[in-house]
C-alpha cells in the first residue's frame, strides 16, 4: 500500500495577494517562484528544495487554530520583528512558549490572517529577554478540556530523525 512520503506543498487562502506574497517574500524570507497560469491571483514560494509555499486569493474564511509551522533559521531575530508588527497571536494555542524538547514556539497571523506557527530546533540560543516577555509562558498550553485521546509521550518533539522505512 502507497504511503505519504512528503509534503510538497501548503496552500493558504489570502483576501490580499500583493500583500501576502511581500510578506512571505520580504519578512519571511522565502524565494518566490514561478507559479502555473491559473485563471487566479496566485503566487508560489520555495521553503525547501522539496516543499513549497502556495498563494491564492479567495474570499475564503480562514480557520482560527489551523496553522502551518514553520522552523526559522533565527527565532529570537523573528520574535522581535513580528512582536514590533503586532503579528503574534496568543488567542488560539496561549503565549510563546519553550516546548518541553527545548525548541520554542510561537504564532503569528499573516496579513491575511492565516496563523503560522514558528519554531526552532530544541538546541537554538534564544534571546534571555524573550523569558521575560509578558507573553512568554513557561510550559505546554493548556485548553482547560482535559481531553487526553490521540498519540502522547512525555518524551514527544517536534524534531523526528527521518524514518530508516522505504
Amino acid at each position: 500500500m502507497g504511503k505519504i512520503a512528503e509534503i510538497n506543498h501548503v496552500t493558504l487562502i489570502v483576501d490580499q495577494l500583493e500583500e501576502a506574497a511581500r510578506f512571505y517574500e520580504e519578512e519571511m524570507g522565502l524565494e518566490p517562484i514561478p507559479a502555473f497560469v491559473f485563471d487566479y491571483p496566485t503566487a508560489f514560494f520555495r521553503i525547501t528544495d522539496t516543499t513549497q509555499l502556495h498563494l491564492s486569493e479567495w474570499e475564503d474564511s480562514r480557520s482560527f487554530r489551523g496553522h502551518l509551522c514553520v522552523r526559522v533559521d533565527d527565532f529570537s531575530e523573528m520574535y522581535w520583528r513580528m512582536k514590533e508588527q503586532g503579528r503574534i497571536d496568543i488567542e488560539p494555542w496561549g503565549k510563546v512558549r519553550r516546548l518541553p524538547d527545548g525548541a520554542m514556539q510561537a504564532f503569528i497571523r499573516d496579513p491575511a490572517g492565516n496563523l503560522i506557527e514558528l519554531t526552532s530546533f530544541p538546541g537554538d540560543e534564544i534571546d534571555p529577554k524573550i523569558f521575560e516577555e509578558d507573553i512568554y509562558e513557561e510550559g505546554l498550553y493548556v485548553s482547560g478540556r482535559n481531553d487526553f485521546r490521540g498519540y502522547k509521550a512525555e518524551n514527544a518533539t517536534l524534531y523526528h530523525p527521518p524514518s530508516q522505512q522505504k
